[in-house]
């Protein structure tokens, strides 16, 4: 067994013993698959957390007590070999829901007794069958939304309960060509160096840009706030051109992790972005304040440019910087 397909095992028996372990006994599991020091970067509030016992109480345990027969439905599933300096190494990503029965309070937000799921992304390094860092975002701000709050103005994109890959086939359990992995991060690579200059006041119209990497049906599955958008010409009127109207001062930070397999690639940063909402986004008023923007990206592609994109921002987070704390917004009934 190579080591990608060894460390894809270790995370596939890890999701399947997680779901049947009760909230009482998650130390125990994550004590015995976790290295002792293990970094966990989590979607705010959880932020960065240390060590197994620190992943239990912050965040399984909560999470396990507030949702009752807790399962996780993956719609992506790969590994890659990550070359980032002082990252490298195996790291296994996944994409999908957690369902379950929203019985108690989780973030204070009060319960529904319904069904209720929670959009995560999250990408695993693997070293000597132990994670040893964890990177796990999540849709909080859609939660939020079917417990009945709206978190955030109106906004220009859809907010759905978001589908997996068209193709069905995102579920990478075997092993694949290194060839097919490579060319998607090739576009992946492609589409990142050529969207850096659009903040340099460059003439050209943003559709031709996009369709350098995108396909014209692309889809971008963006978060909720922000919303989804479907074809090129509705991802630069609802989403793209929007966003780089509404942003100045852009940095780029760099990624913890980038990696592929066949169609499938993805990455993490922390941050990925700083930058300053001078004109304004999200339906919240313009600030001369700059702030972080966490990401996960998931892709597919098709053919030689990318078609979909899965998109996680830590928009908690970001709020927060700039001063606004959503969830204690929400907890005052501001937008019941």
């Amino acid at each position: 067994m190579s080591q990608k397909q060894r460390a894809k095992k270790t995370v596939l028996d890890y999701y399947q013993r997680l779901d049947s372990t009760p909230e009482n006994t998650v130390e125990d599991l994550l004590v015995e698959v976790m290295h002792p020091e293990i970094f966990w970067r989590g979607y705010h509030p959880f932020n960065e957390q240390f060590g197994p016992k620190a992943v239990s109480d912050q965040f399984w345990r909560p999470l396990k007590k507030a949702l009752s027969n807790l399962q996780r439905r993956m719609d992506i599933f790969f590994a890659g070999e990550n070359n980032i300096e002082g990252y490298k190494g195996i790291w296994v990503a996944s994409m999908g829901h957690f369902l379950g029965l929203f019985d108690s309070p989780w973030l204070e937000i009060p319960p529904t007794r319904k069904i209720v799921m929670l959009r995560y992304g999250e990408f695993n390094h693997i070293v000597d069958d132990k994670i040893i860092e964890t990177a796990m975002f999540f849709d909080i701000p859609h939660f939020m939304m079917q417990a009945g709050f709206n978190p955030f103005p109106p906004q220009t994109g859809a907010h759905l309960v978001q589908p997996g890959p068209m193709t069905h086939n995102g579920l990478v359990y075997q092993s694949l060509p290194d060839e097919e992995g490579t060319k998607t991060l090739n576009a992946i690579e492609f589409m990142i160096e050529d969207s850096k200059n659009w903040s340099g006041g460059s003439d050209e119209p943003l559709v031709d840009e996009l369709r350098r990497s995108w396909n014209e049906d692309m889809i971008w599955w963006g978060p909720s706030g922000i919303g989804a958008t479907y074809t090129i010409e509705r991802y630069a009127e609802q989403h793209s051109g929007p966003f780089r109207a509404g942003f100045t001062d852009r940095k780029f930070n760099g990624h913890v992790c980038r990696i592929a397999e066949g169609a499938f690639g993805g990455f993490f940063g922390w941050p990925n972005l700083t930058l300053t909402p001078t004109g304004g986004f999200m339906g919240m008023p313009g600030s001369s304040k700059a702030a972080d923007m966490r990401v996960i990206d998931f892709y597919r592609r098709e053919g030689e440019k990318l078609t979909e994109n899965w998109v996680f921002i830590d928009l908690l987070h970001f709020w927060k910087m700039q001063g606004v704390d959503i969830l204690k917004r929400m907890q005052e009934n501001s937008f019941r």
